[in-house]
């Protein structure tokens, strides 16, 4: 299932963003569709929320609404999720391609650089537009129960955009509406600790408003649901947990949060681990939350409803541009015949959906490419139909699993991990593995492949054990940058020119681990009088 990302003109009054980048849409409405009728027709009022998912989706370029035509360029999370730490190198066709790459890659980041400057530009955006539902729905005529669902879809979302914020840049601007052009540059910035409490807050209230996912029709499979909901606001806890904990949160609170969702009996592992990012794992019964994509002939920029993500991440000797190459430091954590390393890398010379992908090594950093993006060619570069999964079943699993071990809960920890390391074993390759094919081939796997933890396992051991189903779990999922910061084990992975670079760019709040942050875009910085994150 693909949702419809449909944009309405007339709903966009700003998209907020400094004054030279404020986007005032000069466009009469279409039709007789304005902000006061919007929530007035179901059919009017979908399209509004649609219309923020829309943003969720964003790769790059028009910025929408600027007079001026503003380019933003590409930003992805697995720039920082995955190439900023230790399971990838940049790639692409020479060391010097794409320098926004090598400077998040060695913390030489500038305030221009384009990836970060996309990523608060495109949150801001998708903030504006959640709070035109927000703002404006509860006073809308459409049907009680839509209009309840909508809301939590939007608060769900702007915590959503709030959550990537607070993750790369700190404390943020916090709005529960749209500031007037004379509002905008008096914004002030919220504490780490303050942002979080406002993320929470959304998402407790979109947890009781939202259904559950079985209440969908098959037709809007993919919004949010409470299961989402809630997994997002267990994984913000966790991350505070290990970085600024200034909203005082316990691990029993994630225990409680994944337990919720666990109990609910909505989601389950998907049987096949090689399914996952295949066609037929989208929206599947281990997803709480993916973008959503589908395929065109449009081009570059919001219009697309395709994403570039994928071509990205291709193989330069096929139809791709190369980047996001996962390290040998990552193939070496895979466990010897564990059926995710092939599910999860391209080595020179596998066959790929059918086709031959050989690695050339002057056009490549590490010998690998990302196996979970790889995708037959699609009708033009930024027509990739492939979701993005965001966060999936496993993820509850294993985050209950590192909260019962903390707990001292470690039977139930160990039997959470086992879950996903049984289904693991049970693999089979990934699809297409042999020319001209597109069959799931038996993996053949070994007896006493991944085995069992073991009962008795607890302490530091465990939580090691945890944190490596973690890294082969979700392996080139954008999930590893996260995951060492709140462990505090991140700067020891960093060579030591880079660390010292990390470690000057530290929030200065009080942290359970050292946090380093990304500049804010000197243009907003300056127009909204916002302190610049340190050592930029």
């Amino acid at each position: 299932m693909k949702l419809t990302r449909v944009a309405l003109l007339g709903l966009f009054l700003t998209t907020v963003l400094s004054p030279g980048c404020q986007s005032f849409l000069d466009k009469e409405p279409l039709g007789t569709t304005t902000q006061d009728n919007l929530f007035k027709d179901p059919t009017n009022a979908v399209q509004a929320i649609n219309a923020v998912y829309d943003v969720a989706a964003w790769d790059q370029g028009p910025k929408w609404g600027d007079p001026s035509g503003e380019y933003v360029p590409q930003t992805y999370e697995w720039m920082f999720g995955d190439l900023m730490t230790d399971d990838s190198e940049k790639g692409g066709s020479s060391p010097s391609d794409f320098l926004p790459l090598i400077e998040l890659k060695s913390w030489n980041i500038p305030p221009s650089n384009g990836p970060v400057t996309t990523l608060w530009v495109h949150s801001f955006t998708g903030i504006a537009r959640a709070n035109t539902v927000i703002n404006n729905i509860d006073a809308g005529t459409i049907d009680a129960a839509l209009k309840s669902r909508l809301k939590g879809e939007a608060l769900f979302l702007r915590a959503y955009f709030y959550f990537n914020l607070v993750k790369g840049f700190g404390g943020v601007p916090l709005f529960e509406k749209t500031p007037t052009p004379t509002e905008a540059p008096n914004a002030t910035r919220a504490s780490i600790a303050q942002t979080y409490a406002f993320i929470e807050k959304d998402l407790k209230e979109a947890a009781t408003l939202l259904p559950e996912k079985s209440a969908y029709a098959a037709a809007d499979l993919g919004r949010a649901t409470k299961g989402a909901a809630t997994g997002y606001l267990a994984r913000a806890i966790m991350y505070q947990l290990g970085t600024v904990n200034g909203n005082n949160h316990t691990w029993q609170e994630v225990y409680d949060l994944t337990s919720t969702i666990i109990t609910s009996n909505q989601y389950s592992l998907l049987a096949n681990y090689a399914a996952i990012h295949q066609d037929i794992g989208e929206n599947s019964s281990e997803s709480l939350f993916e973008i959503q994509f589908g395929t065109s002939n449009d081009t570059y920029g919001p219009i697309s409803i395709g994403t570039t993500n994928n071509i990205f991440q291709n193989n330069r000797r096929t139809f791709g541009y190369g980047f996001n190459n996962p390290t040998q430091n990552l193939v070496n954590e895979f466990e010897p015949n564990d059926p995710r390393l092939e599910v999860t890398v391209i080595k020179n010379n596998d066959i790929v959906l059918g086709i031959l992908n050989p690695v050339d090594i002057t056009q490549n950093a590490t010998g690998y490419f990302n196996r979970k993006a790889a995708i037959l060619a699609p009708n033009a570069p930024e027509s990739g139909p492939q979701n993005i999964r965001k966060m999936r079943y496993a993820d509850i699993l294993l985050m209950k699993a590192e909260a019962a071990a903390r707990l001292n809960r470690s039977a139930e920890a160990v039997a959470l991990v086992n879950q996903v390391r049984q289904r693991a074993r049970l693999s089979t390759r990934p699809p297409g593995t042999r020319l001209g094919t597109l069959t799931y081939d038996p993996a053949n796997t070994p007896a006493g492949t991944l085995p069992d933890l073991a009962p008795g396992l607890s302490g530091q051991p465990l939580l090691n054990a945890i944190w490596h189903e973690r890294r082969v779990e979700f392996g080139e999922e954008s999930l590893r940058l996260w995951d060492m910061i709140r462990t505090g084990r991140y700067m020891n992975i960093l060579p030591p020119d880079v660390r010292a670079r990390a470690m000057s760019h530290v929030a200065t709040e009080t942290s359970v681990n050292p946090t380093p942050l990304l500049p804010i875009s000197l243009n907003d910085a300056q127009s909204w009088k916002l302190p610049q994150n340190p050592g930029y």
